[in-house]
């Protein structure tokens, strides 16, 4: 880098790191072209336990953390560091039969300015389904300190599902 801040990039066939006002590698580009951001924002967090009957409204419990690059992620919740937009998904693997009395049911992947749905009506169902992968993904645009978590809803009936620990909830700064 030069005095002014500016980077010049250098030969592309050894491996480059381009760090800002020498604090540490901000981006890598490695001999193959391959771009690694070390602090870019990212997470994939599944239950320390199975969550056993939620009830409605309940916030779905990780508590092991996979990897939690830039410790964004606290308290089953995600806060964006910085402004800008966040590609978020979960894989929600239930166990136990739905209540098939049941209106309608279903994850909400829930920010601060948006709340996002998969829903099913478990009458769909020829008897009550003991095993149902939940999976969700969007693009969610998010300010500085926004937060991000999953909560699980049911209306009518008896909650009888289990949230399973091969279930995940991750994401990552996209742009």
């Amino acid at each position: 880098g030069q005095a002014d801040n500016s980077v010049t990039l250098g030969n592309a066939s050894v491996t480059d790191v381009y760090m800002a006002n020498d604090v540490g590698a901000r981006f890598t580009i490695g001999t193959g072209g391959a771009v690694t951001m070390p602090n870019q924002p990212a997470f994939l967090v599944q239950p320390a336990s199975q969550q056993a009957n939620p009830a409605n409204n309940d916030t779905v419990a990780f508590g092991t953390e996979i990897f939690d690059q830039g410790g964004d992620f606290a308290s089953n919740t995600f806060t964006a560091p910085v402004t800008g937009r966040y590609q978020l998904s979960f894989y929600i693997y239930s166990t136990s039969p739905f209540d098939t009395a049941s209106n309608h049911m279903g994850f909400q992947l829930v920010t601060h300015n948006r709340t996002y749905e998969h829903i099913i009506d478990p009458d769909v169902f020829d008897s009550a389904g003991s095993y149902y992968p939940w999976t969700f993904s969007i693009l969610a645009d998010m300010d500085a300190s926004d937060t991000a978590y999953i909560r699980f809803f049911e209306a009518g009936g008896t909650v009888t599902l289990d949230i399973s620990t091969s279930s995940y909830f991750s994401g990552y700064l996209a742009c």
